[in-house]
C-alpha cells in the first residue's frame, strides 16, 4: 500500500476543501491510503511512514502561510531523501500560483533529496472567504489521480 499525507493549512475552510478533493483524486487509484490532516495536527514522527506528500495553502500577501513555512522547515530536519511531495494552494484576483512557486523553492531549499512533483496546482476562490469557483473542482480531483498514479509507478 502506498501512503500518502495531504497537509493544509486554512482560514476559511477552502484549502481544506481542495485537500480533501485531490485525496478523493487519490482514493481512485487502487492502492493508496490517503491522510489528510492540517498541518498543524501532522505528528513529525509519522512522516517518515509516507511515501508522498502534499502541502498546500491559501495565498497570504503573496506567498504560504506562516503555518505552511513553519511545516516546511520542520520537515527539513527529518531525513526526507527519495519522498515524492507535492503542493497546492488556494489564491484570490491575481495570485495565481504565487504561494505554490515560494512554497517549491522553500522546499528544495530545506527539503534536499526528496522529489519535488511540479507543477504545483492553484486552485481560485471567488472573494478572501469564497467559495471556489465551481471550475476549479475538476483540477483537485485530477492532481490526486495524477499524481497517485506518478506515485505507484
Amino acid at each position: 500500500m502506498t501512503k500518502v499525507l495531504v497537509a493544509f493549512d486554512t482560514k476559511y475552510g477552502n484549502t481544506k476543501i481542495v485537500a480533501e478533493k485531490i485525496a478523493e483524486g487519490m482514493k481512485e487509484v487502487e492502492g493508496i491510503e490517503v491522510t489528510v490532516s492540517n498541518m498543524k495536527k501532522v505528528d513529525l514522527k509519522t512522516i517518515e511512514q509516507y511515501d508522498a506528500i502534499l502541502m498546500g495553502c491559501p495565498n497570504h500577501f503573496g506567498g504560504p502561510t506562516r503555518t505552511a513555512k513553519k511545516f516546511i522547515d520542520k520537515l527539513g530536519k527529518l531525513d526526507l531523501k527519495g519522498k515524492v511531495i507535492a503542493v497546492f494552494d488556494t489564491y484570490i484576483k491575481e495570485d495565481f500560483e504565487k504561494a505554490v512557486k515560494k512554497m517549491e523553492e522553500k522546499i528544495n531549499e530545506k527539503i534536499p533529496g526528496s522529489k519535488l512533483m511540479t507543477p504545483g496546482l492553484s486552485i481560485k476562490v471567488e472573494e478572501m472567504k469564497g467559495p471556489i469557483l465551481e471550475e476549479e473542482f475538476p483540477k483537485t480531483k485530477e492532481l490526486g489521480k495524477q499524481i497517485a498514479t506518478q506515485i505507484k509507478g
